[in-house]
């Protein structure tokens, strides 16, 4: 049995602002710099070790990866990078505040673009079209390692992962709309032949 990791980047410097992100490469507040060794931190008391570890182009995944491993121990191990792993690009969405958009065109259109399965913002990518990257790489390279290697870590974004988590979990269209990855917190699955068969959040 092996073990896939996946932890979400500490709070950006945007998300402290409440900004659409997506692809804006910004960095890691000290809260999420704190968030990010918090998580190494949890796995470190769960005696984890990580053998092989993907991360996204953008800094605030790469630099969560970094942090994670050096409270490992393991500062020297290299993160392979992937944009498919980048997080959903909002569009027209990009650098607005969430809740200024919100009184601007309504909470109900904000909530349906952040949350649906495959509404996209002006310009931008629905979770499905994320889900149109993330999950080819995933099954090609990601769930291979993990039947090559004990421990996989993967540290990307909160949509590129929610759409890891929907295949995972099997969820269907509706139910994603309700999902919620928190920023620093290790989900861990147990796999079995590249199929999860236990789940835990070290929250």
């Amino acid at each position: 049995m092996s073990k896939l990791i996946l932890i979400r980047h500490g709070q950006s410097t945007w998300n402290a602002q409440n900004l659409f992100t997506g692809w804006v490469d910004v960095p890691l507040s000290e809260a999420g710099i704190a968030e990010a060794k918090q998580g190494g931190e949890r796995l470190v008391a769960q005696g984890f070790r990580v053998d092989k570890a993907y991360t996204s182009t953008l800094r605030r995944a790469i630099d969560t990866g970094r942090i994670v491993l050096e409270v490992l121990g393991q500062g020297d191990l290299e993160q392979e990078q992937a944009w498919q792993l980048n997080e959903r690009f909002y569009g027209a969405l990009t650098g607005r505040n969430k809740a200024q958009t919100a009184e601007e065109f309504g909470a109900e259109q904000v909530h349906l673009w952040r949350r649906s399965y495959d509404v996209p913002p002006p310009g931008g990518e629905s979770l499905k079209d994320t889900a149109n990257r993330t999950i080819p790489y995933f099954e090609d390279v990601i769930i291979p390692a993990t039947r090559e290697h004990d421990v996989v870590l993967v540290s990307a974004h909160g949509n590129s992962l929610r759409s890891i988590v929907k295949d995972l979990d099997d969820l269907d269209d509706d139910a994603v709309t309700r999902l919620e990855i928190a920023t620093g917190v290790p989900i861990i699955y147990d796999l079995e032949g590249g199929e999860p068969v236990g789940k835990r959040i070290l929250g």
